[in-house]
């Protein structure tokens, strides 16, 4: 029992017990009990914050929530009605302000302190708000993260050769790490090689930095090549690789029939393989800046992520890829710092391991047929 519900039972006995005591003297320690209360859930916050953001320009409001106005309202009435609850008598925030307030925690560093004053919401509230848009970005992931098919295939291989003259790329694969606090159970497991603790981001993108595959969810201390095995299966099926098309991925992966990686530097390189990795880095940046432009729309994962769930973090993490993708595919471009997002550079010199013959006559015969 808190102080303020004791002083009511309190009185209320007291009242009960002294009948002498006059009316007005019971409603005016009534008045000072009911005061206690209402000071006690009163807390100073920012008001009308909504009738700021309609003010702003479409420049300063796109600096705030990381994309326009008519991008924002396309998200809105996407998912309002999985916004909406469905218990009667239960009242919740305008489904507007849940979107902004998921949109502003995904793409600032803000607190969830913060956040509250600046919505004049509670914490409680601010948490379902994030966690309802996430489930509903998420739900239509399938929508909007899609593997390329038919002619949308051959406008990725065609985009990549253009911008590299590598040929027959379907996308460009790699890995990144997402800081988050210290889980409860398997700590160890969480610290990544640079010493915190992190899930692992595994993303396949195409040559506009559309996101076409992802995987998020493994503890940081998991290696790239380990990540990949999740699609192993993918990759193994010709049907998702026409035309023996392939990904290029970094050295930190290993050469596959379906996956491309350059020659390992050794000091005595040809001119040709010098050549085959130029224009292998050329593809591969591609998926390098889509990392650069996703955490640099969606800032909360620059930093560490607000949650203790792994199963809400991976879910969240997709959330902000969906994201990317409807801003990408709406030609809503932002401006992002150049950063260094390629966590694996240090892994250029790691071993490629080959059994099958055939592939590394692949990536001989690719090297050969470039100019």
């Amino acid at each position: 029992m808190d102080s303020c519900e004791f002083m009511v039972v309190f009185l209320t006995k007291r009242m009960r017990d002294n009948d002498s005591e006059s009316s007005s003297s019971s409603d005016d320690m009534w008045e000072a009990a009911l005061s206690v209360r209402g000071q006690r859930q009163l807390r100073p916050r920012i008001i009308g914050y909504n009738d700021v953001v309609a003010c702003y320009t479409d420049h300063e409001f796109k600096s705030h929530f990381r994309m326009s106005r008519a991008t924002f309202q396309y998200l809105h009435g996407m998912m309002q009605k999985d916004l909406l609850r469905k218990v009667k008598g239960c009242p919740c925030i305008p489904s507007q302000t849940q979107l902004m307030i998921a949109l502003w925690k995904m793409a600032t560093a803000d607190s969830y302190r913060s956040v509250c004053d600046r919505f004049n919401v509670g914490r409680a509230t601010a948490v379902r708000a994030v966690r309802r848009v996430t489930r509903a970005l998420f739900k239509r992931a399938p929508l909007f993260i899609q593997w390329p098919t038919g002619d949308d295939a051959t406008t990725v291989m065609q985009g990549f050769e253009e911008s590299s003259g590598f040929p027959k790329i379907i996308g460009a694969i790699d890995g990144t790490h997402i800081r988050i606090n210290a889980t409860k159970e398997d700590q160890r497991a969480y610290v990544n090689r640079k010493g915190y603790h992190s899930i692992h981001l595994q993303l396949v993108c195409d040559h506009r930095c559309l996101i076409t595959n992802c995987y998020a969810g493994h503890p940081g201390s998991i290696h790239d090549q380990r990540c990949i095995s999740e699609i192993s299966e993918f990759l193994n099926d010709e049907q998702n690789f026409p035309s023996d098309s392939h990904l290029v991925g970094d050295a930190a992966y290993e050469l596959q029939q379906h996956l491309m990686t350059p020659f390992r530097d050794n000091g005595f390189l040809t001119r040709r393989q010098e050549n085959y990795n130029y224009q292998h880095s050329a593809a591969r940046i591609a998926v390098e800046r889509c990392i650069g432009l996703l955490k640099g729309r969606m800032r909360s994962l620059l930093h560490c992520l607000p949650m203790t769930r792994v199963d809400l973090m991976a879910k969240y993490i997709v959330a902000c890829c969906v994201i990317h993708n409807i801003c990408t595919l709406r030609n809503d471009e932002i401006t992002v710092l150049p950063q260094n997002v390629n966590e694996n550079q240090e892994n250029n010199n790691v071993c490629q391991v080959a059994n099958q013959n055939a592939v590394i006559q692949k990536s001989i015969r690719i090297m050969e047929n470039l100019p």
